[in-house]
């Protein structure tokens, strides 16, 4: 089974294969305790945020064998949250990225490097050490 952060390799890589844009990791799991990491992204308008909440479901299922315990906001789809328990999922459109910034809220939780493409199955147990930029 994937760790959090392999699997936020996957769903990071999953938005970047649908366009989103200024996808983010945040290793969240000291400031929060009860999920390890956020992933952050963002859709141009609400049929993208949704293209990307549909893939992000479709990449984890296949990759990770876990479905959401829960989603939030798709009806609107300003604002989605796919819910892993230990991977939490924020889709925005960019209005309402702007608006609630996140990563400001957020910005004592160090940042997890990824490059597109890297697959969580390629990681080394050094590779996960390096992932937290600081």
């Amino acid at each position: 089974m994937l760790n959090a952060y392999e699997q936020s390799l996957v769903v990071a890589n999953a938005a970047s294969s649908k366009k989103a844009e200024d996808t983010i990791i945040l290793d969240v799991g000291d400031i929060i305790g009860i999920t390890e990491t956020f992933v952050i992204t963002t859709g141009d308008n609400v049929r993208h945020v949704r293209a990307i909440c549909d893939e992000v479901e479709f990449a984890m299922k296949v990759e990770a064998d876990r479905e959401p315990r829960a989603i939030e906001g798709l009806k609107d789809a300003t604002w989605v949250l796919l819910d892993y328990g230990d991977l939490v999922v924020h889709v925005f459109g960019r209005e309402t990225r702007e608006y609630y910034d996140l990563e400001r809220l957020w910005s004592d939780a160090p940042r997890v490097a990824w490059t597109e493409d890297v697959s969580a199955e390629d990681m080394t147990a050094e590779d996960e050490k390096a992932l937290i930029v600081g």
